[in-house]
């Protein structure tokens, strides 16, 4: 029997879940993918964790001593999920070990209310890094103009740092240097480069449905023609330009120092529209030194029938540029729509955590008064957030 999975680990992508619940934690569902199906790291986001608090009774006793204890709810959220990722990170363990720091690797998201406040975010960053307290950990900070300064911050505190909602390529070069320069402090601060740890996630589906969206509505057979095109051409060319920062003589200093490159981050990887190829984005991006985080069902999709074609990116950056130029001559503003993406971003997980914040309200009031199965009444704000947020 083919292994998909192996021949596109093979092929020098790191497959990741973008999922994580308790539920999957008790059960050993998590170690039974990370033994049978490759994976090698685990994200987690505002919408996903809504998700998993109102989908399970095995919440329910955590949720009934924070009642007990009369705790806020904000701090009764970071408790909830600061367990669970410590947990992930337990499970991940063996393959930190098994690839000397570089995967094994768990997210957690600062608060996304915290998005364009850059002290706020660092403060949050070191807050959950303490909590959680284990080496591989990450730490997802927005790359928003706020996030930049804040990313280098963190970095430069030995914090590791999964960058994530990046759509643009000048923002994505941007992160990159806030990676570098990162570093270069954490150096001067004396920390071990080789322990910290970074991925930049450039988001894809969301690409292809905002700019399929703007096609549709030109309507022309050119335009309708060039529908499923953006987001595989997008994450390449910023593969391009990962290839260039991390051939630098500024990189070489830091990898001489011990140091691992930022690894790009393939994020939303589930299609959106139907008609669309079920592992599209990960078949059309795969490369050496990137990271693939899928949802269970992506994986298993892949594990079926993904095909793995070598390299899919690096011989493609001129036909991705062509793609760019025809999206320009019928009369898509490509600044306009990764300044769209991120906006929407930001808004769609703030709203997320604003439901998980309610739902876990309701259930702390339900605990309290031992009405039992107190995170039932999240259920209905959950899929809300869900709904809201999307997949990563």
């Amino acid at each position: 029997m083919t292994d998909r999975l192996g021949e596109l680990s093979a092929a020098g992508v790191a497959i990741w879940l973008d999922d994580l619940s308790r539920v999957r934690l008790s059960s050993g569902g998590l170690d039974q993918l990370r033994r049978e199906k490759h994976l090698v790291g685990v994200t987690s986001n505002p919408t996903i964790f809504a998700k998993a608090l109102s989908d399970a009774d095995e919440y329910n006793w955590q949720l009934k001593d924070l009642a007990t204890r009369g705790l806020e709810v904000e701090e009764a959220v970071r408790l909830l999920t600061t367990y669970d990722v410590r947990w992930a990170c337990d499970v991940m363990r063996p393959a930190y070990d098994a690839s000397a720091g570089v995967d094994g690797r768990v997210s957690i998201e600062v608060d996304p209310r915290l998005a364009h406040e850059t002290e706020k975010t660092v403060a949050e960053a070191k807050g959950l890094w303490w909590l959680i307290d284990r080496p591989n950990l990450f730490i997802k900070i927005p790359a928003t103009e706020a996030g930049l300064p804040a990313i280098t911050a963190t970095l430069a505190e030995g914090i590791s740092v999964n960058v994530t909602l990046i759509f643009g390529l000048d923002r994505y070069s941007a992160v990159m240097e806030a990676f570098l320069a990162g570093l270069e402090q954490a150096k001067a601060n004396g920390h071990d480069l080789s322990k910290i740890g970074s991925v930049a996630s450039f988001f894809v589906s969301r690409v292809d449905s905002e700019v399929d969206k703007r096609l549709e509505k030109i309507g022309s057979d050119e335009a309708k023609a060039l529908r499923g095109k953006a987001a595989v051409a997008n994450a390449r060319l910023a593969y391009e330009r990962y290839g260039e920062v991390f051939s630098s003589d500024r990189w070489q200093a830091l990898a001489d120092a011990g140091a691992h490159p930022q690894r790009p981050l393939w994020a939303s990887t589930s299609t959106k529209n139907p008609d669309y190829r079920d592992v599209i984005y990960v078949e059309e991006l795969i490369a050496p030194g990137t990271v693939n985080t899928m949802p269970e069902s992506v994986i298993h999709a892949y594990a079926d029938h993904g095909e793995t074609r070598g390299d899919t990116i690096t011989g493609a950056y001129d036909e991705a540029r062509k793609v760019f130029t025809d999206l320009e001559s019928v009369g898509v503003d490509m600044s306009d729509v990764i300044a769209t993406l991120e906006r929407e971003g930001v808004e769609k997980f703030e709203a997320s955590w604003l439901e998980l914040l309610d739902g876990v309200r309701k259930s702390l009031t339900a605990a309290a008064k031992g009405t039992g199965a107190p995170n039932k009444a999240a259920k209905g704000n959950a899929q809300a957030a869900e709904q809201a947020g999307g997949n990563a």
